[in-house]
């Protein structure tokens, strides 16, 4: 299951097992939270025991197991987490999956991993664990998710408001929820939050800022161009990964004039979003396959001396501009 459909899975019980993994880590904090809370247990130094990944080699999983089976005291339950932990296939086979099969039916086992890593059991497939996954989510599941959030700040949100909140955020779930109790400060109890109260109060991503330059360097509106790159380098951005930057975003317009197909079979390929492949093909359209093929070139050309030492990498940079300007 998702994180966003854990709060009801509770509801309904809990799972003797759980896999929590993902590399978001606020979905990760927050689903152990969610999980330890329905565990309701008031005496957590007796009840709640944590062990962490590189602890459990050989007799350290043999440890855990007998320690899930330990009995909870002055709880009804009892809640044990293994944090970062990948056992092989072998040590699954000796000691998890018999337990898996009959677990201890007062603890809680909860296994908190970032990511998954090669040559280790595949947990999330495992008979008898209730997976969550905590992976980033999409920009449309943000964006529901922070409908929630904004109503538990007793904020009502406008869809547009929570579309760009998601991009500025770069859909990081803690900053969203950070800057959302930011805006419930500004706005007051029942406040409204407008794509302008975003625009206004909540702090842009260096990737978003990105994402409107290379925009406003296809429009060729060198104005709104200059006001993001001084915004840039003021607060510390470096001139190569602006350049590179710009270099990327004309490849991909490259790669879209020379793909064939729809713009959804374009966006499966690329891996985006159909929507990014119709805008990118207006752009093709209004800028000319040509001239996109001789500004990555350049663009290329230019990054690469960049980082030999041909070039200095402001003197690439503004090159560049020049070319994609005034050229």
């Amino acid at each position: 299951m998702k994180f966003v459909q854990l709060a009801k899975s509770l509801k309904e019980g809990l799972a003797p097992v759980y896999l929590v993994e993902g590399e978001e880590t606020y979905f990760r904090d927050h689903a152990v939270s969610a999980i330890r809370a329905a565990c309701a247990i008031s005496n957590p130094m007796l009840n709640d025991a944590r062990y962490e990944g590189e602890t459990l080699k050989g007799e350290g999983i043999a440890a855990l197991v007998r320690a899930l089976g330990t009995l909870p005291f002055l709880d009804g339950r009892r809640l044990v987490r293994a944090c970062e932990f990948y056992p092989s296939e072998k040590e699954w086979e000796t000691y998890l999956k018999p337990y898996c099969a009959d677990p201890c039916p007062s603890t809680v086992f909860v296994i908190v991993n970032a990511g998954k890593k090669a040559n280790t059991a595949q947990l999330s497939r495992k008979a008898g664990v209730t997976y969550v996954d905590c992976s980033r989510e999409d920009e449309e599941t943000l964006a529901r998710w922070l409908f929630g959030v904004a109503r538990k700040q007793g904020l009502q949100m406008d869809a547009d408001a929570a579309q760009l909140m998601v991009r500025y955020c770069a859909r990081e779930a803690a900053r969203m929820k950070s800057e959302t109790e930011k805006l419930a400060c500004v706005l007051g109890e029942n406040g409204r939050v407008t794509r302008g109260n975003v625009e206004e109060y909540v702090a842009k991503d260096v990737e978003y800022k990105i994402y409107e330059l290379t925009q406003a360097a296809s429009r060729r509106n060198f104005a709104q161009f200059s006001e993001i790159l001084t915004d840039m380098l003021g607060k510390g951005s470096d001139e190569h990964a602006v350049l590179a930057a710009l270099t990327s975003h004309f490849r991909t317009l490259c790669e879209i004039a020379a793909a064939g197909g729809t713009d959804a079979d374009i966006a499966k390929l690329l891996g985006v979003k159909p929507y990014a492949v119709q805008k990118n093909r207006e752009t093709l359209s209004r800028l000319g396959r040509g001239r996109v093929q001789a500004l990555y070139e350049g663009l290329y050309a230019l990054s690469s001396g960049a980082r030999s030492g041909l070039y200095t990498k402001t003197g690439a940079l503004f090159t560049a501009i020049a070319e994609i300007f005034f050229a």
